[in-house]
């Protein structure tokens, strides 16, 4: 009779807790679930024992376990919260994009530091078609783990060589701007100052800190998204 008990009072939270479950999921949004940094794969991580235990274990309070839940959810909606509000706090909280090969040439010291083989890397190149390293201008280990792949031009499913446009642009741009904060290590890395951002943004009647977004593509062509402008405008260097 106990076992009978116990087995439906299982099964009853089982059928209450998993549209609680989805209910918070989709209150969290859809970040959530496309995609999983570290922090997020947490909250899963919590939400599986918390969910477990109480389908398992009868003498866990079904009440607490609704609590527990609620709680989980908010937490992570704060934190979403303040990964926008703060790009300090992302940095702190997740991991940085970081390139990993260039110019076909496999970036030993920045593999050593992410702890990643050349193994690993062919693995994720042969996932996206690439059965040759040489054949890539730039491939960047995104913070949750996938491996985005720019191919040299000549490589390309469409080439400059058979539209006839020689020295096209790969497609690079460099972030200078994110989120109100430019981005001085690239700056630095493309012989540029923060002064010279600032002209060059005075002459769009912009100040760095209105700036959202900002890149530099090798066209030296900048393209600008302030907080107050939703188009795009777009300069030349002088």
């Amino acid at each position: 009779m106990a076992f009978l008990k116990d087995s439906l009072l299982v099964i009853g939270r089982i059928y209450t807790i998993y549209p609680l479950l989805l209910a918070i999921t989709l209150y969290m949004g859809r970040r959530s679930i496309g995609q999983l940094p570290v922090f997020d794969f947490l909250i899963f991580l919590s939400l599986g024992s918390v969910v477990g235990a109480d389908i398992a274990d009868p003498r866990v309070q079904h009440v607490h376990t609704a609590v527990a839940i609620i709680a989980i959810g908010i937490m992570q909606k704060l934190f979403s919260y303040f990964l926008i509000k703060s790009g300090k706090f992302g940095k702190w909280m997740t991991f940085e994009p970081v390139v990993v090969l260039k110019d076909g040439q496999f970036l030993r010291k920045n593999l050593k530091k992410l702890q990643y083989s050349v193994d690993d890397i062919l693995r994720m190149l042969r996932e996206q078609s690439i059965f040759d390293a040489a054949q890539v201008e730039v491939a960047i280990l995104e913070g949750n783990g996938e491996l985005s792949v720019l191919k040299k031009a000549i490589h390309q499913e469409t080439t400059p060589s058979m539209l006839g446009i020689p020295n096209s642009s790969l497609g690079l741009s460099y972030a200078v701007v994110k989120e109100g904060k430019p981005q001085l290590l690239t700056l630095g890395a493309l012989h540029l100052s923060e002064e010279w951002l600032e002209q060059e943004l005075n002459s769009l009647n912009l100040k760095i800190e209105g700036v959202f977004f900002a890149t530099l593509d090798e066209s030296k062509k900048l393209t600008v998204t302030s907080y107050h402008q939703e188009p795009a405008v777009e300069v030349f260097f002088r």
